[in-house]
């Protein structure tokens, strides 16, 4: 029996030492990634400043899609080819195999960027429709301008924007005021006796089909005490 409460004890410690590892192993990595994005950023916000300030689309924008596109400057791309924003192409590189274009320096593919997005419709009508400060309204367009096949791509880069402050790097007016978006917040109602969708939809300014398309119903029938999902 003594033997038996040793070994539990030893398992629980073990237990407790392998999840305490893998803590701070979670919290190296994090603060180790974080570090190298700091360091990308100090790197290379003096150019992107200067590519806004000549180009006029903000700063942040720049460096928020570099960082997301090259992982910070680590991915094999950016470290082999030089390319930090994804851009497809030739390159003659004999270390990796790529569909990737090569750069010389990074600087090349940072103005590469700025030349795509001059030189293609759907990416230089945004000059002329959104200022060097309103990088969620360029985020979304270089999106809808097919620029990435993923649909997050655009709040993946506006994350990276906000994690980071890179928009205290655009021009802004003295008076700007960082927006603050707006929490969803999910209304839902518990059934009464004598409740119908129709009079819950009436007391709600909404209808009965969009009351059964938000809840999933294939029946207006309603049980007493059942949850609806208003807004």
């Amino acid at each position: 029996m003594l033997f038996s409460i040793n070994d539990n004890f030893f398992k629980k410690t073990l237990l407790k030492i392998v999840l305490l590892t893998l803590f701070f192993i979670t919290l190296n990595s994090r603060c180790f990634s974080q570090s190298v994005t700091q360091n990308y950023i100090e790197e290379h916000k003096d150019f992107s400043v200067d590519l806004m300030n000549k180009y006029h689309l903000p700063a942040s924008i720049i460096l928020g899609v570099a960082i997301h596109e090259s992982g910070s400057g680590t991915s094999k791309i950016a470290r082999y080819l030089n390319n930090h924003f994804g851009i497809k192409g030739y390159n003659n590189s004999t270390q990796i195999r790529s569909a990737y274009k090569g750069f010389e320096v990074a600087e090349d593919s940072y103005l590469n960027f700025i030349d795509i997005l001059q030189s293609r419709s759907k990416f230089k009508i945004l000059f002329n429709k959104y200022s060097d400060y309103d990088y969620r309204s360029w985020a979304y367009g270089i999106q809808r301008g097919g620029y990435a096949a993923s649909r997050t791509w655009a709040s993946q880069v506006i994350a990276i924007i906000k994690k980071y402050k890179l928009y205290e790097l655009d021009n802004r007016p003295i008076d700007y005021v960082e927006p603050v978006e707006a929490v969803k917040v999910n209304i839902y109602y518990k059934v009464k006796p004598g409740d119908t969708l129709g009079k819950i939809a009436l007391k709600y300014h909404t209808t009965v089909k969009n009351l059964m398309k938000r809840n999933n119903l294939k029946s207006p029938i309603l049980q007493i005490g059942q949850k609806l999902r208003i807004k």
